[in-house]
């Protein structure tokens, strides 16, 4: 059906790789040559000491990454769990009938359940996370 399409396609990619390919090579060479011309410039000294190895470990590392994705997970689930219990009941023939007019509006449900418990889901873990560091610093 979209066969037009293929060859252009397939061509495009290939002359972008071999281009982005080349680039990466003159780059690469033009990179190392700044590199030179600043290492002439620089006194190695003056970066020694102004380097230091002095390393703030005070500061928590703690991150809230997976509270947050197993709280969004769990509201995706919740809300495709309740928009199918609201499809079952609001929609008569639902789980029988292939009716476009019922599919269209449980496919609405569905949308906006996801997104209103997936947000809750999020939104718990933002006050969660709220009340750890609040709790951390006092």
């Amino acid at each position: 059906m979209m066969d037009f399409i293929t060859i252009p396609l397939v061509v495009g990619t290939i002359t972008l790789g071999i281009y982005k390919l080349f680039e990466l090579f003159v780059c690469k060479k033009e990179r190392i040559a700044m590199i030179e011309k600043l290492a002439d410039r620089v006194n190695t000294g003056e970066i020694n000491s102004n380097l230091s190895l002095n390393l703030n470990y005070s500061r928590s590392r703690f991150t809230f990454g997976s509270l947050k994705s197993g709280l969004l997970m769990l509201g995706i689930g919740l809300g495709l769990l309740v928009a199918f219990f609201i499809c079952i009941n609001s929609f008569p023939g639902y789980t029988a009938s292939r009716n476009w007019d019922v599919e269209r509006q449980a496919s609405v449900v569905y949308g906006a359940c996801v997104l209103l418990f997936g947000g809750a889901g999020l939104l718990t873990a933002f006050l969660i996370e709220m009340k750890i560091q609040k709790n951390q610093k006092e």
